[in-house]
């Protein structure tokens, strides 16, 4: 395997720094990014981003049972709200990308639970950490970098 030490140049490094903290400030509830980037994470295989944004999570006070059943919140029942079930099915629907496009039901009930400005930083983290995911996954970098 050729070595990767570098992540990024810092410029770029720092835009997609300030892309997420914006995105998670304007999203304005904690938790729920954390839940939003640990599904995307979990999506992309990404130890790191897990390892960080689990412990991140806690700090925010997102439940251990959350946490145990978010890579099944679909079928977790009552575990997760209307609200964070609708942003998950975003984030997995952003993330994939199966049908090559987000299917207009899964956006239309995100727009039911977040006004036009949540909804727009929701979909800013969704990429966000689908960027990071895809460096952090490039470089094979392992978990344990994050101490917080």
């Amino acid at each position: 395997m050729t070595a990767r030490t570098r992540l990024l140049d810092p410029a770029v490094g720092r835009a997609m720094s300030a892309l997420s903290a914006a995105a998670k400030k304007g999203l304005g509830d904690p938790a729920l990014a954390e839940l939003v980037v640990i599904r995307a994470s979990q999506l992309n295989h990404c130890a790191f981003c897990l390892d960080m944004h689990l412990a991140i999570a806690r700090e925010h006070g997102v439940g251990e049972r959350q946490l145990d059943l978010l890579a099944v919140w679909d079928e977790a029942g009552d575990v997760f709200d209307e609200r964070e079930r609708a942003a998950l099915a975003l984030t997995e629907a952003v993330t994939v990308l199966t049908a090559g496009f987000v299917p207009d039901d899964v956006y239309d009930n995100a727009a039911k639970h977040f006004d036009e400005a949540r909804l727009a930083h929701l979909l800013g983290l969704i990429v966000a950490i689908n960027n990071w995911n895809r460096v952090m996954v490039s470089r094979r970098i392992p978990p344990g970098g994050y101490t917080p």
